[in-house]
């Protein structure tokens, strides 16, 4: 098989885009509401480009003192524009710099709420409509999001999480849960090769349950993320 693609959530205030976008296939760049600003979005999108990037938006609930990590209640009209918002912002700084925009993955609890939720899930599409064309969508496997894209004829990309655990019916495991989080570089390639090479992840239960992913997520702000990317990157020979 081909290349293991890594993504990472950037622009979320570590600083370390430098050390790890050497070591990733695609990025996921903070618009502005969960983190990130102009300069901050012009410099990860101008590395991106150096090291040969696909490039993303990170959309997330206008949330910026809770990281995005908090569901929000929003008005249709208001949550439709807080996204094209974000997501424009970051397609002006990449058009500029004569690149494009690859993809696009919500962040944070936006995120968990789309693969649960049909209503959210249509809102949401609803709002990215405009770059139906233009983008793919990073999606979780046996998703709400993913069944309604797959009917609004939008192309997606199966994401799977390196760096977290897995509960039984696939959700992540609760970041208020102390198994929530992997850290060990090794033990991540161990489970990211199980995905890869079997379409199955062992969950917190221990249970192995089937899942679809061509692409794998490590996060900026788990610690070691920069020895786990360069560690995936290593081994990335199948």
């Amino acid at each position: 098989m081909g290349k293991i693609d890594v993504n990472c959530d950037v622009g979320e205030g570590l600083n370390n885009e430098d050390a790890i976008m050497p070591y990733i296939q695609s990025c996921n760049i903070a618009c502005g509401s969960h983190a990130g600003d102009e300069k901050q979005m012009q410099n990860i999108v101008a590395l991106a480009i150096e090291y040969k990037v696909k490039i993303g938006a990170h959309p997330s609930y206008p949330d910026e003192e809770n990281f995005g990590r908090k569901t929000m209640i929003m008005e249709p009209d208001e949550f439709k524009k807080s996204i094209q918002n974000q997501i424009n912002l970051l397609l002006k700084i990449v058009k500029k710099q004569g690149a494009s925009l690859h993809h696009i993955k919500p962040h944070g609890a936006l995120y968990n709420d789309l693969a649960k939720s049909d209503d959210l899930s249509v809102e949401f599409l609803n709002a990215v409509m405009p770059y139906k064309n233009m983008v793919k969508l990073y999606v979780p496997y046996n998703s709400a999001i993913e069944k309604n894209a797959l009917k609004k004829g939008f192309s997606i990309i199966y994401e799977a999480f390196a760096d977290r655990n897995y509960n039984d019916d696939l959700s992540l495991v609760s970041r208020q849960e102390k198994e929530a989080l992997i850290t060990n570089p090794k033990l991540i390639l161990q489970k990211v090769l199980e995905m890869v090479n079997t379409q199955k992840v062992t969950t917190v239960s221990g249970k192995k349950v089937p899942i679809k992913a061509a692409t794998f997520c490590v996060h900026s702000d788990t610690e070691n993320a920069v020895e786990i990317v360069r560690v995936l990157n290593q081994n990335n020979f199948l």
